[in-house]
């Protein structure tokens, strides 16, 4: 699994638990649809720290808890 595709898992899952679909999280992150929808899509494989961190925001957590997560703490990526 790729870092982007973990991340992009981790949103999906994230916002299902919210209850939100991806457009609200990228207005609530303050960011254009289609900076997230390149992430979503795998365009974007590595996302900048400043974009995570808004989305994070948008999530009402911190980054820290953004990327903590097993898939995240116990996989290993493959080279992108």
């Amino acid at each position: 699994m790729t870092y982007s595709e973990i991340i992009v898992f981790r949103l999906k899952k994230l916002c299902e638990q919210k209850g939100i679909s991806i457009n609200k999280l990228a207005t609530l992150s303050g960011m254009t649809q289609s900076t997230l929808d390149n992430i979503m899509k795998g365009n974007t494989k590595n996302p900048k720290l400043k974009t995570l961190h808004k989305l994070a925001m948008g999530l009402d957590m911190t980054i820290s808890e953004l990327l903590d997560f097993p898939e995240m703490n116990e996989t290993l990526f493959d080279d992108e």
